[in-house]
């Protein structure tokens, strides 16, 4: 998958075009299905999405001038670099604060993305075209907070903050969840096999220290950051290492109790806490319902503890 970097002019103006039209259909299912709760919100959607399509009449018109009708197939998800975002349109039931809250993110992200842009063209018209739409993208946030007294925030900078948690807790905590789930089975094989507290205890460092190397290399190699502002690489990939780490090293730290029995229900406590905090840290962050996270945290949890214990029993 390309990053940003490796886009040509051309590729880059297509990308534009195509981010302009997602976030008109984005817009589109917003207003619809706000209309019969919100209609003076909904109209106010239509109305951002007819500045939408402007934008890209006017880069599809720029496009042709300079590269002909040919126009190439390129979107967001073909580039390394963007948020992944929840369809939350697609849901039966939307609030407007959701709403709302998905297209101050959906507008930080596409001014970043012709602010990233206008450093890379090297044409004038594309150069001015590219650094008025930036301009343009920077005030759709300043449209979407007067929507309604109901939003959850009244300025750019708190909009900002929610992007941050979704381009830097997001992956933190996909670590956390890694590092405290993944470990449970070669801990808990390791207690039911030998016996040993050293043993485990070696063993579950072993893995923490193993899945934080690991997360953090995948992490570093996922995005450049160019686009998403997540930041360097390397410091995320250091970030994302640790908390995995932390999340498996919870857990084995109660092997260092020599009684094997007693350790082992430390550690399990130690496990029914984290998998709390995971649930805690979902809710908080990502608006999923308290009870949802606990059961899909839990569920999780408890496959990979049985895996450990028949592994090590056997």
């Amino acid at each position: 998958m390309p990053t940003f970097k490796d886009l040509d002019q051309r590729e880059i103006l297509a990308l534009a075009i195509s981010l302009e039209e997602e976030d008109a259909q984005i817009l589109t299912a917003f207003a619809d299905k706000l209309e019969a709760t919100y209609p003076l919100q909904a109209e106010e959607f239509r109305r951002m999405r007819a500045e939408e399509d402007g934008h890209r009449r006017r880069l599809l018109d720029l496009f042709r001038e300079r590269f002909g009708d040919q126009l190439p197939l390129i979107r967001r998800q073909d580039v390394r670099g963007f948020v992944s975002r929840k369809p939350i349109w697609l849901a039966k039931t939307l609030t407007l604060g959701a709403a709302k809250r998905e297209v101050e993110s959906m507008e930080i992200e596409t001014r970043r993305f012709y602010e990233a842009a206008v450093k890379r063209a090297t044409d004038a018209g594309v150069r001015k075209l590219l650094g008025d739409l930036a301009e343009e993208e920077r005030h759709h946030a300043g449209t979407a907070r007067r929507l309604s007294e109901l939003a959850v925030s009244d300025d750019e900078q708190e909009a900002g903050h929610r992007l941050f948690v979704l381009q830097v807790i997001q992956p933190g905590l996909v670590g956390l969840i890694d590092g405290s789930v993944s470990t449970l089975a070669p801990l808990f094989a390791a207690a039911f096999a030998t016996g040993s507290s050293r043993e485990t205890f070696l063993v579950g460092l072993a893995a923490s220290i193993g899945a934080g190397i690991s997360m953090g290399f995948a992490e570093a190699a996922s995005d450049d950051g160019a686009l998403s502002g997540r930041g360097a690489p390397w410091i995320r990939g250091v970030a994302s290492g640790i908390m995995t780490t932390i999340g498996g090293i919870g857990h084995t730290l109660p092997y260092l109790i020599p009684e094997i029995k007693t350790a082992t229900l430390v550690a399990i406590a130690v496990v029914a806490v984290e998998l709390g905090v995971i649930a805690w840290v979902r809710k908080k962050y990502m608006d999923t319902p308290f009870w949802s996270a606990v059961i899909q945290v839990v569920i999780g949890g408890a496959l990979v503890f049985a895996a450990g214990v028949l592994i090590g029993g056997a």
